[in-house]
């Protein structure tokens, strides 16, 4: 589908004026985004989960129950792939959450989800562990 392409106004006397559409916004329920590296999850292939099988990304999600309850904007939690972050670490992935963009995490294959949890400073309502800082 392609996007709508802006809005042409012509007045009475031929002149052409360009409109561009107004700008829209909406809401969400999200306390945090989490964004994990598309490009080392596919380089891993895996390396995460109970049986390290599974990506970052939808270990995190399962982990943290994203898919029961309410999803999408209306979530408290989001976990999304995004562009390379220019790091490629070997045997890891990259992740960061939204609300502390200066803290990238490099998070190794294999890695403990309650601790890449915590040092996302994420809060899913269970207890949290105390984690000394780098």
């Amino acid at each position: 589908m392609r996007a709508p392409g802006p809005l042409v106004q012509r007045s009475s006397l031929g002149e052409t004026r360009i409109m561009a559409k107004p700008i829209k916004s909406t809401t969400t329920e999200w306390r945090d985004v989490v964004l994990v590296c598309r490009k080392c999850s596919k380089k891993l292939d895996g390396g995460f989960g109970p049986d390290g099988d599974l990506t970052l990304k939808k270990a995190l999600r399962k982990y943290l129950h994203l898919k029961k309850g309410k999803k999408g904007r209306k979530g408290e939690l989001t976990v999304a792939g995004t562009d390379c972050f220019d790091i490629c670490p070997k045997g890891g992935v990259v992740a960061v959450n939204a609300a502390h963009p200066k803290k990238l995490l490099i998070i190794p294959a294999g890695a403990d989800l309650f601790e890449v949890k915590t040092r996302l400073g994420l809060d899913d309502g269970r207890r949290l562990k105390v984690v000394t800082p780098d």
